[in-house]
């Protein structure tokens, strides 16, 4: 009777709603599921923070609409932040945007620049709303294999002419998601002059640049000579702040790429809570003491699961940064009925790789977001297989 869009009808099952029915499912049979599937940090948020956005919240002046393009003196918050942080210095009034989390901005922009024939230059495997907003926008992914052997960066000389020809966007993600990859200074300039020569447009995600080890410390893609000429940045307060119920991040950049999306915003929602937006000046405004204590926290984590898997054989490069685990399937399965098997048996949730895209078969990856007791029950459970 009733009949999807194409737009629909061309969307991929969504793989972390696919994940939370397998998880809701074993957990109503009585089964006792440790969770290494979805990126959800399992702490708090800092205090302060639930404090401050208690108190905002008694303010009848921030129970009404907020502003499209969210409050100056959280635009000028971020901005601050990003001299501080990264030394690239912002316009708060045209070049700073809050987002309603970064996830609705990065799937909302190609609603602003892709029309029918274009096509976006998609990482595989990837974050699912690069490619699924691009559907939704009406326009084609086109994608980016990252592969181990090139260090899982995209080979921008291997892309056909004609495919350049009808692109308008690149994504890019790096600290990345799912394979916890790094990108450095040399691939982000060759990407600005790809940009430049092509006219399109980088749209960076750097939602897990604040989650590093070993001293690492990922660099922004804005920090680039030239990189504001062509691209918009999104960053989040989610998984620094474990803040990632309370759906608030930023786009910057470029001023022009920025005032697309704002125009993309005020036709489609009314903005963050103001209290919420009063919170996220509180989130990056106080000491970072909290950020510094989650990376030694996932860090001691990390070692625990990389210790464990590499006794039982699963040999697997320790990440420099993001809270993910991404490691070859260790037997002759897909990834998908491997994550089956370690569901089945073992009541272990992971994400197959093949949920990012075609090129992450092969690959399984698992979530730094349980407590060190419960890693060391999943080494346990792997080991009885």
């Amino acid at each position: 009777m009733f009949k999807f869009s194409k737009k629909l009808a061309a969307l991929p099952p969504y793989l972390f709603f696919e994940i939370d029915q397998a998880k809701r499912k074993a957990r109503a049979e009585g089964r006792d599921i440790i969770d290494l599937g979805v990126g959800d940090p399992d702490q708090p948020t800092p205090r302060h923070i639930i404090d401050k956005l208690y108190e905002a919240a008694q303010d009848p002046a921030n129970h009404r609409y907020a502003l499209d393009q969210g409050m100056p003196i959280l635009r000028q918050a971020i901005a601050n932040w990003y001299k501080k942080r990264f030394n690239v210095k912002l316009n708060p009034e045209s070049e700073v945007l809050p987002l309603i989390g970064s996830k609705e901005g990065i799937a909302h922009f190609p609603l602003a620049f892709l029309n029918s024939g274009d096509y976006s230059l998609v990482p595989d495997p990837s974050y699912p709303p690069y490619r699924n907003g691009t559907i939704l926008a009406g326009a084609k992914p086109y994608s980016l294999p990252l592969l181990e052997d090139n260090c899982f960066l995209p080979q921008l000389n291997e892309i056909p002419a004609r495919i350049i020809k009808k692109s308008r966007l690149i994504y890019i993600n790096y600290p990345n998601n799912p394979t916890a990859a790094t990108a450095e200074k040399d691939f982000y300039a060759s990407l600005v002059k790809f940009a430049r020569k092509n006219k399109i447009i980088v749209l960076s995600d750097l939602a897990y640049s604040e989650i590093n080890y070993d001293n690492y410390k990922p660099a922004s893609f804005l920090e680039t000579e030239g990189a504001k000429e062509v691209s918009i940045e999104f960053h989040s307060l989610s998984k620094t702040y474990n803040m990632t119920g309370w759906r608030i991040g930023w786009a910057c950049g470029n001023a022009r790429l920025i005032g697309a999306l704002t125009k993309v915003k005020s036709n489609l929602d009314s903005g963050i809570f103001s209290a919420v937006q009063i919170a996220g000046i509180e989130a990056l405004e106080s000491p970072q003491e909290h950020v510094r204590n989650m990376c030694v926290l996932y860090q001691q984590r990390r070692d625990i699961l990389l210790k464990g898997l590499n006794a039982l054989g699963w040999k697997v490069t320790p990440p420099k940064a993001t809270f993910y685990v991404w490691l070859k399937v260790p037997q002759k399965m897909n990834s998908i009925k491997f994550a089956q098997t370690l569901l089945e048996k073992a009541n272990i949730v992971v994400a197959p790789g093949v949920g990012f895209g075609k090129h992450g078969e092969g690959y399984i990856r698992f979530s730094l977001t349980v407590s060190t007791d419960r890693l060391k029950e999943a080494i346990n459970r792997l080991q009885n297989l």
